[in-house]
């Protein structure tokens, strides 16, 4: 049985969940439902089994997301393999392009699974049938999408319109179009004819027929991408594209660049729960757990209330909901969104309006990670922040400095090895030190328990681009 080479593509923001889902924290990284992130799960669901083999996983991923998905798969028993990080974000048509390109220049006859990391789909082994099948479609020099039976008229979702009815589970068909987002008449029309699926956006494919349709249909995008590709800068397990070139690609779909325009496409009907969580309508769908369609979190409550979604992300947030009917409220610790459940497919409105009033929320959270651990705002004035930072057992910030901002660092558990303008001393807990204006500095943990202090910011402006490095272990510039 030949391998499969699998990849996971993690590069997306998931703007319709926030503010679960943010541009610094996308929702893939996040744990929406079950004891694992929806990245976790998708890598979890890529494990060779009795009927299909896999190589090692590759992870597609913006270059400020490679250090929190390498972090989420060393939570799992699972071999990891390369991390590809783009310098930007380009779609799904020049990421899945470079992997394949990048597995194309060991082994031409590969055989490539592309796979979104965000969504739910809990029956492993009917995907692994539906693999299964699509194998055997390779041998034709055809490439595969999986499509997912309609349960619905659901107009968040695109949709493809088969040759012919495909109503056997794992039946198959050639593709005739792709309906980006119809209209419910549309879509009613189309159930009622029965050819057509949910396009899932799940691609197999050999990569030496992925690479030919790019000389077919997009032989710039792919002139472009071998270049980052060839380019690239390579570390243990880790290739970074390179940026010169990749800043010049259109930001365009795998299914609006290649797919559409393919005359080889086949669609096998996946018959099993399936789900994008591409909107919080879908999220409540997924976690209904009471009689009246009620979904809550942990720390939410609902009194009286119809087709409801309740969550609150914070363990110091109590969230009720009383007399409610199709809403959706969530909360977090630094923002609340409350929406008719009608217009979940709307609140990238939301990030767009936050956006323009440059509310920093719009995109990230007072609590953030870092491949060094994490930092929480605790309180922000004109002329002072106070921040938590957490740093891990072997972890290190850059050598920098700060053109804006003083900082004082009080260390409340573990010891830190604190180096200010060539000094270096140990910061103990109950301790502190004083970081000048402008001056050289660095904090690491040495020892085997994490290190967390306190750090009180004063001075004209306190964003994160306020850091100059002149060393970083992890490659930041």
């Amino acid at each position: 049985m030949k391998k499969i080479h699998p990849v996971l593509l993690a590069g997306g923001y998931g703007t319709r969940l926030w503010p679960l889902s943010r541009q610094s924290y996308p929702k893939q990284f996040s744990k929406i439902i079950g004891d694992h992130t929806l990245f976790q799960q998708a890598a979890l669901r890529l494990i060779t089994s009795s009927q299909v083999k896999f190589e090692r996983h590759i992870t597609v991923t913006h270059e400020q997301f490679r250090f929190i998905a390498r972090e989420q798969l060393q939570g799992l028993d699972i071999s990891q393999g390369p991390i590809i990080t783009e310098p930007q974000a380009k779609n799904t048509a020049p990421a899945i392009l470079a992997a394949a390109l990048f597995v194309h220049s060991s082994e031409p006859s590969a055989i490539m699974l592309a796979v979104p990391s965000d969504h739910v789909m809990p029956d492993t082994e009917d995907f692994h049938k539906a693999i299964e099948k699509g194998l055997d479609c390779l041998q034709d020099g055809k490439m595969v999408t999986f499509g997912i039976s309609p349960t619905h008229a659901e107009v968040g979702y695109g949709h493809l319109e088969l040759e012919h009815q495909c109503l056997d589970d794992f039946g198959m068909s050639s593709v005739r179009r792709f309906v980006e987002k119809p209209d419910r008449e549309s879509i009613e029309r189309m159930l009622e004819v029965g050819n057509q699926l949910w396009n899932s956006g799940i691609f197999l494919f050999r990569v030496a027929d992925l690479i030919a349709a790019f000389v077919n249909y997009s032989s710039d995008t792919l002139k472009i991408t071998n270049e980052a590709i060839r380019t690239a800068k390579q570390e243990p397990g880790l290739i970074r594209l390179n940026p010169k070139p990749w800043k010049q690609l259109e930001d365009r779909s795998i299914d609006y660049e290649i797919m559409e325009k393919a005359k080889n496409l086949v669609a096998i009907r996946y018959p099993s729960k399936w789900s994008d969580l591409g909107g919080w309508s879908a999220v409540w769908s997924e976690t209904i757990n009471d009689t009246s369609g009620t979904s809550t979190s942990d720390n939410a409550h609902a009194i009286d209330c119809r087709n409801t979604l309740l969550r609150s992300e914070s363990k110091c947030q109590q969230v009720v909901g009383l007399g409610l009917d199709n809403i959706v409220a969530i909360a977090m610790a630094d923002a609340v969104l409350v929406a008719n459940k009608n217009r979940a497919q709307d609140v990238k409105q939301v990030v767009g309006y936050l956006r323009k009033k440059s509310i920093r929320q719009a995109d990230d959270f007072s609590k953030e990670k870092r491949p060094w651990g994490w930092f929480e705002c605790l309180a922000l004035g004109d002329s002072f922040q106070v921040k938590c930072l957490c740093v891990k057992s072997g972890a290190a910030l850059s050598l920098q400095s700060h053109s804006h901002r003083s900082e004082h660092w009080i260390v409340v558990e573990g010891t830190a090895k604190v180096t200010i303008d060539g000094e270096v001393k140990l910061v103990s807990k109950g301790h502190s030190v004083y970081v000048p204006l402008g001056v050289v500095h660095r904090l690491e943990n040495l020892g085997k328990t994490q290190v967390v202090l306190i750090e009180v910011q004063i001075g004209t402006y306190f964003g994160e681009d306020d850091i100059v490095r002149y060393e970083d272990i992890y490659a930041r510039s």
